[in-house]
């Protein structure tokens, strides 16, 4: 019976990805309490920074392998920490998670795809 594994470059980014996963949850938190301070014309200035925060080292976790949706989440910075309309601002953001979420999505899925083997049941 054959058993489906990853490699070892698979088996990394995978890695990174469900570590990422954990703090995208986190930035998708302050997005929306960044839309209910919106809607509750309540100052923004503060999640922007929180988010900042909460972004950067997010940002540095995804570089080495993929580097698109670290570009994605570094836009996100710039957009929650620039001055101009906040209703904008949270719409921008709201769409920008939308877009880490399926490109993360995405990627989990051809990483299995691309580092799959398969391996014999016996050999394990």
């Amino acid at each position: 019976m054959a058993v489906s594994k990853l490699d070892g470059p698979g088996i990394v980014k995978m890695s990174t990805l469900k570590d990422a996963h954990l703090m995208v949850q986190r930035v998708h938190g302050l997005v929306e309490q960044m839309a209910m301070a919106q809607k509750q014309e309540k100052s923004t200035s503060v999640l922007g920074m929180q988010l900042r925060r909460a972004a950067t080292p997010l940002v540095g976790l995804l570089k080495g392998h993929f580097g698109s949706l670290s570009d994605l989440v570094s836009g996100m910075i710039l957009i929650a920490t620039r001055g101009g309309n906040e209703g904008a601002k949270v719409r921008s953001l709201r769409e920008m998670m939308g877009q880490l979420k399926s490109q993360m999505e995405i990627a989990t899925n051809k990483v299995k795809e691309l580092h799959t083997i398969e391996g014999d049941a016996a050999e394990e």
